[in-house]
C-alpha cells in the first residue's frame, strides 16, 4: 500500500468549515480519503480508478449509489 504525503482539503471548505470535511491525497494507484477532524484514525483507501468512478457518479444527478461498483459481484 502507498505511502501518502499529499493530503489537501477541498476547495470549497471555507472559513469555518476548515474542520469539517475531508482531506484527501492520491499515488499513481490509489486515493486515501481521511476525515478532517481525526486525521491520524482510520483512512479509506480505494483504487484510483474506483475514486474516479465514484467522483463523475456524484457529478451526475441521475445517478443512483447503486449504479456503480468495484468489479463483478459476487
Amino acid at each position: 500500500m502507498p505511502t501518502f504525503d499529499n493530503w489537501r482539503k477541498s476547495s470549497y471548505s471555507g472559513e469555518g468549515d476548515g474542520n469539517s470535511c475531508v482531506e484527501i491525497a492520491n499515488s499513481p494507484t490509489h486515493v486515501a480519503i481521511r476525515d478532517t477532524k481525526t486525521p491520524a484514525r482510520a483512512t479509506l483507501t480505494v483504487p484510483a480508478g474506483v475514486f474516479t468512478t465514484f467522483v463523475e457518479a456524484l457529478k451526475t444527478p441521475d445517478t443512483m449509489a447503486t449504479d456503480f461498483h468495484a468489479g463483478p459481484r459476487g
